[in-house]
């Protein structure tokens, strides 16, 4: 595809300002081994509304989108933060987050999704693996410390863990070289919870790969008799596909 004429960019640039929100990258850090904490202040981030497990679409390369769960909502700071992840072949979100570094400008759009955390739940039960882990992280970061929090985390290695609100209540597994797709290790990790007898009243959050998500919620449904709709789901990605939501 061509690059669009200089009087077309600067058109397109000024269309794009109307309707999104701004910030400028303020600070990086790495969170874990293949991770980086992106923090952006800019006005109006503040102030704009996020659910924890929301996510934003932030426009990497021209009109090309990527969505990122927020880390982070920073109000008194007019910021938000998220978590980036690095990947062997990267695509365009993984090259725009492997470059931001303080002084990027970045558009984005509002906070966003349905995928967010119950907080009126009697208990939490939490499932995913490392792309899981900003929007799993950012709903425990808003529990108090007394809720009853279940669940497991499957990442690759331990230096791949994102420090996590009620870690020590979590089960955390490592997958080592085996594919997070399909990852029926999980879902026995899963069916190996010790959970509230009765399901109702509780909220269960699973995140990661379409297929591995699929197979945790039909473990919680079929096997341990939760109602569908106390599982709440979002499949991140699914080998040969990009883009999904």
């Amino acid at each position: 595809m061509n690059a669009p004429s200089p009087q077309r960019a600067a058109l397109r640039d000024r269309l794009l300002d109307r309707f999104l929100l701004h910030g400028t990258v303020v600070s990086v850090e790495r969170v874990a081994a293949r991770m980086r904490r992106l923090r952006i202040e800019g006005p109006g981030l503040g102030g704009t509304a996020c659910r924890p497990g929301q996510q934003v679409r932030v426009h990497v390369d021209g009109l090309t989108r990527r969505t990122y769960s927020v880390w982070h909502h920073d109000p008194a700071g007019d910021a938000i933060e998220l978590c980036v992840m690095e990947h062997p072949e990267p695509g365009p979100g993984a090259r725009w987050g492997a470059a931001a570094e303080a002084g990027t400008r970045v558009r984005l759009g509002r906070p966003e999704g349905s995928f967010v955390l119950r907080p009126e739940a009697g208990f939490h039960v939490f499932v995913g693996e490392e792309t899981a882990m900003p929007a799993l992280g950012a709903m425990l970061a808003a529990l108090p410390g007394d809720a009853s929090v279940h669940g497991c985390v499957e990442t690759a290695t331990a230096g791949d863990r994102l420090p996590l609100a009620h870690a020590d209540r979590l089960a955390w597994r490592l997958r080592g070289d085996t594919s997070a797709a399909a990852s029926g290790a999980l879902a026995e990790a899963v069916r190996a919870l010790d959970l509230p007898d009765d399901p109702a009243g509780g909220a269960a959050y699973v995140a990661g790969e379409a297929r591995t998500v699929q197979l945790v919620r039909d473990v919680l449904v079929r096997e341990r008799g939760w109602e569908r709709r106390s599982v709440l789901t979002k499949p991140f990605w699914s080998p040969g596909r990009r883009g999904l939501e």
